[in-house]
């Protein structure tokens, strides 16, 4: 099915997709994984191995634990998939797995991608509890199933609910909406009464991609300046443009951008299917991109390579 001549993108998938004890299969199995454990563990000052091991799932849900963890699992995928020879023609991440796509188009290094998401996941965590601590209640999103894109972004934006904003567009059938909890708890009904199917609140610390997290962005904006870019040595596309990026130093300002930014996901899988690719891999844990790429309408396939045992079963069929 796969070998080092099929013309693939790799899809990183962003905070959400954690569970406990992922990557440590890959671990087990690679000298390269070793290494990033290494440096993942060095750039957040704990062993990330017994993090992994010992923690349940509703910790790993906090943005500081998740951001380095879903990265590091994204960044362990991808370079097992390159001890094998097999080279990415793009790529692309949602949300949190750009920072894993930034590596992997060579715009930035392993260990600098990982105090990125350190840095950006403490940010937002701070950010998150702020904005709890002042409203009595937590923050969040939630996935809207059944309405298109705009009539998501029409509802939201004529039904006079504060702190309500249009965060992913993920799918023609798939939008997340981002908010305070009561902002969300009042938005669920109105978005019901427009014929949606579900109103799916997801498993994230906080309300991502909207204006709510500005002061998570003022905070992370120095720590990105005095990170290097360079240039992106294969297509590299942007949630906040939907578009390739053009340098290192666009790449830079759009990271900042996407905190407050809605994911334009639609769009760049638009643009990634218009390449001379032929298959898709999300490569990193879970298999949230291989269904928004399914319902896209793309005739493409994708597959799962998150696991070891995945990417064995690719090689060998």
């Amino acid at each position: 099915m796969v070998n080092n001549k099929t013309k693939v993108t790799f899809l990183f998938p962003g905070q959400g997709a954690q569970y406990p004890s992922m990557a440590l299969d890959f671990l087990a199995s690679s000298k390269t994984a070793a290494t990033l454990f290494a440096l993942a563990s060095e750039a957040m000052g704990r062993d990330i191995q017994a993090l992994l091991r010992d923690s349940d799932a509703e910790f790993l849900k906090r943005s500081d634990i998740a951001q380095p963890t879903v990265t590091l699992a994204n960044l362990c995928v991808a370079a097992f998939l390159k001890d094998r020879y097999l080279r990415p023609v793009c790529v692309a991440g949602h949300s949190l797995g750009e920072y894993a796509a930034l590596v992997s188009s060579e715009v930035i290094s392993p260990m600098d991608c990982l105090k990125l998401v350190v840095a950006r996941g403490k940010a937002m965590q701070e950010t998150v509890e702020h904005i709890a601590g002042s409203t009595d209640s937590a923050p969040g999103m939630a996935a809207i199933i059944g309405l298109a894109s705009d009539q998501v972004e029409s509802l939201v934006s004529s039904s006079g609910i504060a702190d309500l904003y249009v965060a992913n567009i993920n799918s023609p059938g798939q939008v997340v909406v981002a908010g305070t909890a009561k902002a969300l708890g009042r938005a669920e009904e109105i978005f019901k009464e427009a014929g949606a199917r579900r109103v799916l609140r997801l498993q994230v610390a906080g309300p991502f991609h909207s204006p709510l997290m500005a002061e998570a962005a003022d905070k992370f904006g120095p720590v990105l300046e005095s990170t290097p870019f360079k240039d992106p040595a294969i297509p590299l596309f942007s949630n906040v443009s939907g578009k390739a990026v053009s340098s290192g130093t666009e790449a830079r300002e759009l990271a900042l951008k996407q905190i407050t930014s809605p994911v334009r996901w639609i769009a760049e899988e638009a643009a990634i299917a218009a390449l001379d690719i032929e298959m898709a891999l999300e490569t990193g844990p879970g298999k949230a991109l291989q269904g928004l790429w399914k319902d896209s309408g793309i005739k493409l396939p994708i597959f799962a390579a998150g696991k070891v045992e995945d990417i064995t079963t690719l090689f060998e069929n």
